[in-house]
């Protein structure tokens, strides 16, 4: 993607600001909350959350009443089109996560028909315990010659890397296994693969501990537990601007006992979730729907379609000024040229208007500060890429007009479609002014690998995915330079903020409290650093990890430590309490987000892959960019 997000302030006056708040709050908002309410009593509900997704056009049925309805009425055209792209993007993720949930929780209810004791394998197999791992021996040497080719080809001269390797392994294995047990009808296998599955795919001589395995079932019924209360109560709610269901909650637990721990806990979560105070945003998903002008002062101001009468001023930094003035360019170039340009390459792709919740006393509207959002398109800055794009378009508009040729006898609807395309296909021809700029060229085969940790926040490997050799290696001290001190500081701070909270905690006080933007700077300074890396070794991409497991990455990383420290169980948890109030977890998905948008702007590939568990930072480093390099070319 060669898209960002850039931003700024929109001032106007007070009964601009007025009308506008009143419009989101009063109208939109609501109609956004009543739509998400009927979507989730709509008959086929059910079908779409297991599917994982619902057809978008059943929001829009859903609307057109609506827009009648006196609670309603009233808001512009563009207003009612923003509404139903919300509700469609909250079920869109909202579906997708629970259907993720849904396969977490059937994968651990498997796991958990097969987890037995010996005491109960024995018993289902109707063997001895001998007998038994006899069985789950001969079924270990079925599976070992799948992987003694993999073992042959990653077997290393370093005691480390054949660890790893055999790490590799034991996972492919045990998902053979798992395929195994769900093929074979033999009780007697199937037992045998439950005992090598939970010993972790080796044969265990040792008497089985009952009390830690009770600890590990019991663990692994919580988890489902948690994630059916997921799936049964997490429906999108809206935002309640007014507190009106909170202050329903408060009367029905003040006038009533709960008749079950459910209930209680429910009127608990009702009364201690906060509750977001601004309206939902306003989108605008075409760049003809904002109208860039300058005032009498030459301050670039802008207005939105169905809101002429209203015009807001743009106050920005100076390192985005150059993007508003683009829009202002692009659009008259437009109109100088009597519409003989065309909009689809105009670098502004999209628009939202948000508020952003500020503190203090007196009207939501003077109190609150209007953002707008813009999302552009960094190729559309220079001619070079802007040519891409335009090639990129015309073969798309090529395509639609064959397609509905095709279809034999064209009505009249279809050959205005046609007629549409053409003319479009000639504007876009037209070139705008821009200024030149050779595109990236990386070579594809050298890839950055990024890992991140808990103690060592980012670490760099640049690795030749060809040969896998290593080019460099940068850990964060080396990445930050001169500024790593800063990092230390932004960690000082965060302690000092938790001990503060604790102490408000205890004290029943509010513990909301702010931090500075020291993190986010941090952020910028390792993606400079890390684009700059790239470029100097012509790097083709940036393989960041997925986040779906930094959880278990950043456990595993603690465990790891604790386990350096001591043998006994109850020293490891001492300390591994300990070291995470020392060393707190950092913003990954920000940092992410500011390496993904340099990169944009710097026209390098993103790729994402699953971080090893196990291993330095450097390993994982480079484990993360020869997975991606190897993933792509399975695919």
């Amino acid at each position: 993607m060669s898209k960002i997000t850039i931003q700024c302030r929109l001032v106007a006056s007070e009964s601009s600001r007025q009308q506008l708040w009143k419009l989101m709050a009063e109208l939109n908002t609501p109609l956004i909350n009543e739509l998400l309410r009927q979507v989730s009593q709509h008959p086929e509900f059910e079908t779409w959350r297991q599917k994982g997704k619902h057809p978008t056009s059943v929001v829009k049925q859903l609307c057109e009443p609506l827009k009648t309805d006196p609670r309603f009425i009233g808001q512009p055209g563009r207003f009612y089109a923003s509404a139903i792209t919300t509700v469609n993007y909250i079920y869109k993720s909202w579906l997708a996560l629970m259907k993720r949930s849904q396969y977490q929780l059937e994968g651990k209810i498997r796991w958990l028909e097969m987890l037995k004791s010996d005491v109960e394998l024995v018993e289902s197999s109707g063997v001895s315990l001998d007998s038994l791992r006899t069985k789950a021996t001969e079924v270990l040497a079925e599976f070992a010659p799948l992987n003694t080719a993999e073992t042959q080809s990653t077997n290393l001269k370093k005691a480390k890397k054949r660890k790893k390797a055999q790490n590799s392994d034991s996972n492919s294995l045990s998902k053979n296994l798992f395929e195994s047990y769900r093929k074979t009808e033999d009780n007697l296998t199937r037992c045998a693969i439950s005992y090598l599955l939970k010993n972790g795919c080796k044969i265990n001589n040792k008497e089985e501990d009952a009390q830690k395995f009770a600890q590990r079932r019991r663990k692994l019924e919580i988890q489902i537990e948690r994630l059916r209360e997921q799936l049964e109560t997490r429906i999108p709610k809206g935002r309640d601007l007014t507190d009106t269901k909170w202050l329903e909650t408060i009367v029905v637990a003040t006038h009533n006992v709960p008749t079950n721990e459910a209930e209680a806990k429910f009127w608990q979560d009702s009364l201690l979730r906060q509750s977001s105070k601004v309206p939902f945003p306003v989108a605008y998903e075409t760049s003809e729907d904002m109208t860039w002008f300058k005032n009498q002062f030459g301050r670039i101001c802008v207005k939105f379609k169905c809101l002429s009468e209203h015009s807001f001023q743009v106050y920005c930094d100076s390192r985005q000024l150059h993007w508003f003035q683009r829009f202002l360019e692009d659009q008259q170039i437009k109109k100088n040229s009597k519409n003989q340009h065309s909009s689809s390459l105009f670098t502004l792709r999209t628009g939202r208007i948000a508020w952003q919740e500020e503190e203090g006393k007196g009207d939501p509207w003077n109190v609150n500060r209007l953002t707008l959002y813009c999302s552009v398109d960094t190729r559309l800055w220079t001619t070079e890429g802007t040519n891409q794009v335009r090639e990129e378009k015309a073969e798309e508009i090529a395509k639609s007009i064959t397609n509905t040729k095709a279809k034999g006898d064209l009505n009249k609807k279809q050959q205005d479609h046609i007629k549409r395309k053409n003319s479009t296909l000639d504007r876009i021809i037209n070139p705008f002014p821009r200024p030149t700029k050779p595109l990236y060229k990386g070579q594809s085969h050298i890839l950055v690998g990024v890992s991140l940790g808990l103690e060592k926040l980012a670490t760099l490997a640049v690795v030749n995915g060809t040969t896998g050799q290593v080019l460099t290696y940068r850990s964060i001290r080396q990445l930050l330079g001169d500024n790593y001190k800063l990092l230390n500081r932004q960690r000082q701070q965060k302690h000092f903020l938790s001990h503060q909270r604790q102490i408000a905690q205890t004290l029943a006080a509010p513990n909301q409290f702010g931090e500075s933007e020291l993190g986010e700077y941090i952020d910028r300074l390792l993606a400079k650093e890390i684009i700059a890396i790239a470029q100097t070794y012509s790097a083709g991409s940036i393989v960041l990890p997925k986040l779906d497991n930094m959880r278990e990455q950043v456990q595993s990383e603690i465990q790891a430590k604790a386990e350096q420290k001591s043998d006994l169980i109850e020293v490891q948890q001492k300390y591994a309490r300990q070291y995470r109030v020392n060393v707190h977890q950092w913003s990954y998905g920000r940092l992410m987000a500011n390496i993904h948008s340099s990169a944009v702007k710097a026209g390098i590939v993103i790729e994402e892959s699953k971080q090893p568990i196990r291993g330095s930072p450097q390993e994982k480093a480079k484990e993360l960019a020869i997975s991606a390099y190897h993933s792509r070319k399975i695919n």
